[in-house]
């Protein structure tokens, strides 16, 4: 919606592309609508089928045909050259990462006290938005472990890239962390850890069984961290759970 809102009107006559396995095109589908936006969300072949439907019934048009996880980037360019639309980055823009960090503002706005606040960390957006907005509080990013470059991109002190992982962690599948995300967690951000997905599974269905949310693998890292003792942070701690497009053939497998 940030990025939307600064669109000037020919801009938004000429509509905005985005690229995302499911939940940031879910957050674009919604924003173009409520401002009369056309949206075009390329989504790779494998997105959780709860998330295309989402996106679609927004009211989005949805691009897979021939798309990965490797390419979504690149289609999504070339439908901007073709049509002039405008390109809604999922995390390495400054527009994304201000908006997502308004979580840290409201985290805070409710509970001053918060000592730590753990995000889920893909490509960086969240993780980044948040440490910029956290005030004093010490901030941590959880990644799925086999697609770890943002935890490895963090120890080494420069962006790794790694190959498309195989977890079940589909919004964290980033091949690598955005270069102005890298920027901003490198300076703001205490540590960057990662979990198993058996780990996640578990945290899933604890979730589910006890707290009665339904939250995706992705949205679940940052309490997984906690189970798995990965993180142990100071004072007050707020845990920020994005993504509830559960793939329920998941919990059957």
């Amino acid at each position: 919606m940030n990025a939307l809102l600064q669109l000037d009107p020919e801009q938004r006559r000429r509509g905005v592309v985005a690229f995302s396995s499911g939940n940031h095109a879910q957050g674009v589908a919604l924003a173009a609508k409520i401002l009369g936006i056309k949206a075009t969300i390329v989504m790779p072949e494998n997105s959780v089928r709860t998330k295309v439907e989402a996106t679609k019934g927004y009211g989005a048009e949805v691009v897979q045909g021939g798309v990965t996880a490797a390419t979504r980037d690149t289609v999504a360019r070339e439908i901007a050259e073709r049509t002039g639309a405008s390109v809604i980055p999922p995390f390495d823009d400054v527009r994304i990462i201000a908006g997502q960090g308004t979580i840290a503002l409201e985290i805070l706005e409710d509970r001053p006290d918060i000592a730590s606040i753990i995000t889920p960390l893909g490509g960086g957006g969240l993780l980044a938005g948040v440490a910029t907005a956290a005030g004093s509080a010490d901030v941590y990013g959880v990644e799925p472990e086999a697609g770890n470059d943002g935890e490895r991109s963090f120890r080494s002190g420069r962006i790794v890239a790694i190959d498309p992982p195989n977890t079940i962690a589909d919004g964290a599948r980033t091949l690598a962390i955005g270069e102005r995300n890298f920027a901003i967690i490198r300076e703001r951000v205490s540590d960057v850890v990662s979990v198993d997905d058996q780990i996640l599974l578990e945290t899933v269905k604890f979730a589910m069984y006890r707290t009665k949310l339904v939250i995706e693998p992705t949205g679940a890292l940052g309490l997984a961290a906690l189970f798995a003792g990965k993180i142990k942070p100071k004072g007050p701690v707020a845990v920020v759970i994005s993504g509830g497009n559960l793939d329920f053939g998941l919990l059957a497998k």
